[in-house]
């Protein structure tokens, strides 16, 4: 999906930090990079997340599809079926998720899909705070590595957790939001969780009045460098740090690990030759 745009260009971004602004040169990885970066994180997540949900899940559900997706869908959280098949969006809200996006030309592969949160909460209850918080910084991680133009949220939790804003979805739905979020600029796009549209029809229909927008935002995010100022990025979540410039060390051991199994890419569903 990438064929619109020069990896090698660098672009210009801003972020903000305790309330102070920075500006930072960010130079766009090569996507094989990113996609083994974005393995080893999954790697490094799976035996290590010890979130409050640990006791009850079955299975962690990282994310799933293209990594290196112009466009990504953020979810709340995994339901039941996710939670047995550790993929996300595999039950009948997946379904229709699907089905949306055959009916504006694209597929699930063209896309990275995720959820604000990686256990499923008992009883599909709402995430509540401290879940959010220890998830957070792994959602920032999969979007900074993925360098998505236009993210969609899925609902209220990933909506007013990315723009940082109060705002429910009823009020901000199909109203694009250029944003700042793990150290990039992202066009964000906030959608009604497919879930909510499978029990209204109302909602289905704005659901799909708004899905029909989405390959004009692809289309202007791909022909634009800049697009027009974005808004700071929300707080971090505690324990997420900023990105290091281009070059600089990271803290802490790398993440690099050696060519993926063909089980963790069947697992992760992730497309396009490793390098």
């Amino acid at each position: 999906m990438r064929s619109v745009r020069s990896r090698g260009v660098a672009a210009r971004a801003q972020y903000s930090h305790a309330g102070a602004a920075h500006n930072l040169l960010f130079v766009a990885r090569p996507a094989p990079e990113r996609r083994t970066d974005l393995l080893a994180l999954y790697r490094c997540l799976s035996p290590e997340h010890r979130c409050p949900l640990a006791e009850t899940r079955t299975k962690i559900v990282f994310g799933s599809g293209n990594a290196d997706a112009d466009l990504m869908f953020v979810g709340e959280a995994p339901g039941a079926s996710e939670d047995r098949e550790g993929l996300p969006f595999v039950g009948r809200a997946g379904k229709l998720l699907d089905q949306l996006l055959s009916e504006i030309g694209l597929d699930r592969g063209q896309t990275f899909v995720a959820n604000v949160l990686k256990c499923r909460p008992p009883g599909n209850r709402d995430p509540r705070p401290e879940e959010i918080e220890e998830c957070s910084p792994h959602l920032f991680r999969q979007i900074e590595l993925i360098e998505p133009r236009v993210v969609c949220t899925l609902g209220n939790f990933a909506t007013k957790l990315l723009s940082g804003r109060p705002e429910g979805i009823t009020r901000v739905h199909g109203q694009p939001q250029r944003r700042e979020i793990a150290g990039r600029t992202v066009l964000l796009y906030p959608l009604f969780h497919p879930a909510a549209a499978l029990r209204t029809e109302a909602v289905q229909g704005l659901l799909r009045e708004d899905f029909a927008r989405l390959p004009g935002l692809l289309a202007e995010e791909g022909g634009a460098q800049g697009g027009g100022e974005a808004e700071p990025a929300p707080p971090l979540a505690p324990g997420l740090r900023e990105p290091p410039p281009p070059g600089a060390a990271a803290d802490g051991p790398s993440l690099r690990q050696d060519r993926p199994s063909l089980r963790e890419d069947s697992q992760l569903g992730l497309f396009g030759s490793p390098g």
